[in-house]
């Protein structure tokens, strides 16, 4: 009975263990000049990202957004280093959903969205605002 506690104990700190990609992170701006602040947070075993403010080129907020509290990103598993792949995004700006991948470093997350096995991919760099 005590291994089973500590088990669940040790099971549950590390479920309790923030993602180092949870937060909330800034895209770059699109060709308008607005951009998007999309929160990535655990979803099951991968991580998810959600639209929760968008923002004109002027920088204001764009509370009519016809998009916030969309999945832009979903299904990212973690492979070691900072690596996230398996997951899908979808770009509003095509409405097209694309195979992606993720890259973490310090303040900054590479994304990418790929199509034709991975041979064509188009990314942004955005940064963590908190």
């Amino acid at each position: 009975m005590k291994y089973l506690v500590l088990a669940a104990s040790m099971a549950l700190a590390g479920a309790a263990q923030a993602d180092p990609v949870a937060g909330l992170w800034k895209t770059e701006a699109g060709d308008s000049g607005g951009y998007l602040h999309v929160a990535m947070a655990p979803c099951g075993v991968a991580v998810c990202g959600t639209i929760k403010a968008a923002f004109d080129g002027s920088g204001a907020p764009s509370a009519a957004y016809e998009h916030l509290g969309k999945q832009l990103v979903w299904d990212m598993a973690a492979s070691g280093g900072g690596a996230y792949s398996g997951g899908k995004i979808w770009a509003p700006d095509k409405d097209k959903t694309y195979a992606s991948k993720m890259q973490l470093s310090g303040g900054a997350l590479e994304v990418k969205g790929c199509v034709a096995g991975g041979m064509i991919c188009r990314g942004q760099s955005w940064t963590r605002v908190k």
